[in-house]
C-alpha cells in the first residue's frame, strides 16, 4: 500500500543529485554550509554539467505559468525561505511565470498562542471561529504573505502580494467536516468554488510574481480560511498553469514505507484516485489537489520534499526530480522520451 513517509532522516532523492558527489560532502552538509561552498568542491566539468541537464527544462517551461505551494518546514527555517525566494527569482529570471500560493499553519498558532486563545482541530481541520478568522487574516496576508514578499523582492521587485478577497480572485463556499462518520461543523472553512484569475494574470503579464494569501469570500461577503493545498489546484486550473507542485515535509508516497527505496516517482491519475482511500489523512488534501489540477488541464502535479534546500529548482530542472508526480496519462513527463 502507498503510505506517507513520516519526518524523519531524509531519504534519497530520486535520482541522482550532483551535489551529493561534492568529495566528503553529502546533500544535508551542503545545506548546512551553503550550496556555493559544495559547489568549490566539484571540477568544472560536473558543474558545467550541472547547468547543461536544467537546458531542455529551461526551454519547455519558458514562458509558462507554474503554481507552486509553498508550506511545511520551508516556510519556518529561516535557510529554506532564503533558498525558496531565490527558487522563485531563478525561475522568474529564466523566463518562467512562478506563481506562489500559500497557507500559515504554525504562524496562526503561534500567534493564537501569542494572544491567549486557543486552537481547536475537528477532522484535521482548524475550528474558524469569527476571533480566529481575524487572526488568520493578519497572519495570512499581513505577516506569512509580506515575510515572502520581502525575501523574494530582496533580489529585486519582483513579488507582488494579493489576498483571495483582493479583486474577486476567489469565491467560497462553507465546507465541513467529517469525524467518526459524522458531519461537523468547523466554523469559517471554506472551499474554493470558483477563481477569476485576473488580477493574478495582470501581476504575471507586468513580469511580477503573485504571492496569494488564501482567504476568500462567500456569495454573501462572509470571509472563509481555505486550505492553501486546496485553493492551489483550482487557480493552476484557472491560470492554465502547466505545472501544479507542492512543498511538504516529506519525501514523497512510498510503496513500502519504511522501505525508503520504495519511494513512489511517477503515478497516473487513475491509481490515485484508487489509493486515495487508503492514503494517510495529511497526504489526501495534498493528492485529492493533484488529482483534481491534472484531470482539468494541468500537464503535471508534484509533491516534494521543501526540507531540501531548492527543491523546487531540483524537481523542474532535472530529469529525475526529487518528489512523486501525478499526470492524468501513464507518462512520466519529467523523462525526456
Amino acid at each position: 500500500m502507498i503510505s506517507e513517509g513520516k519526518d524523519t532522516a531524509m531519504g534519497e532523492p530520486t535520482g541522482e543529485n550532483v551535489l551529493d558527489s561534492a568529495p566528503g560532502r553529502s546533500a544535508a552538509a551542503g545545506a548546512d554550509d551553503g550550496i556555493a561552498e559544495v559547489l568549490e568542491g566539484l571540477s568544472p566539468y560536473v558543474r558545467a554539467n550541472v547547468l547543461v541537464e536544467a537546458l531542455p527544462w529551461l526551454k519547455k517551461f519558458g514562458d509558462k505559468i507554474i503554481v507552486i505551494k509553498y508550506g511545511g518546514n520551508a516556510m519556518v527555517d529561516a535557510r529554506l525561505k532564503a533558498a525558496f525566494a531565490e527558487d522563485m527569482v531563478f525561475l522568474r529570471t529564466c523566463g518562467m511565470k512562478p506563481v506562489v500560493v500559500h497557507g500559515g499553519g504554525p504562524q496562526i498558532n503561534a500567534m493564537l498562542s501569542n494572544l491567549g486563545m486557543e486552537g481547536e482541530f475537528r477532522g484535521g481541520f482548524r475550528v474558524t471561529t469569527p476571533e480566529v478568522m481575524e487572526v488568520v487574516r493578519m497572519v495570512l496576508f499581513g505577516q506569512v504573505g509580506r515575510e515572502l514578499v520581502g525575501l523574494i523582492n530582496a533580489h529585486g521587485p519582483y513579488a507582488v502580494g494579493i489576498s483571495g478577497e483582493d479583486a474577486g480572485l476567489f469565491t467560497a463556499e462553507k465546507r465541513y467536516a467529517t469525524v467518526d462518520g459524522e458531519q461537523v461543523d468547523i466554523g469559517l472553512v471554506g472551499n474554493v468554488v470558483e477563481v477569476n484569475p485576473g488580477a493574478v494574470m495582470d501581476i504575471i503579464d507586468s513580469g511580477r510574481i503573485p504571492v496569494v494569501s488564501t482567504i476568500a469570500p462567500g456569495p454573501g461577503g462572509q470571509v472563509y480560511n481555505i486550505n492553501a493545498d486546496t485553493a492551489a489546484a483550482p487557480l493552476a486550473t484557472a491560470l492554465g498553469a502547466v505545472r501544479l507542485v507542492m512543498l511538504t515535509d516529506i519525501e514523497g508516497l512510498y510503496a513500502d514505507w519504511p522501505d525508503r527505496s520504495s519511494l513512489v516517482s511517477y503515478l497516473g491519475s487513475e491509481r490515485l484516485r484508487e489509493l486515495l482511500p487508503s492514503l494517510a489523512s495529511g497526504m489526501i488534501p495534498k493528492m485529492e489537489s493533484c488529482l483534481h489540477a491534472v484531470e482539468n488541464g494541468v500537464e503535471a502535479a508534484q509533491v516534494i520534499d521543501g526540507r531540501i534546500p531548492h527543491s523546487v529548482l531540483l524537481e523542474l530542472l532535472t530529469e529525475g526530480g526529487i518528489g512523486t508526480m501525478v499526470t492524468n496519462g501513464d507518462h512520466d513527463v519529467r523523462k525526456r522520451a
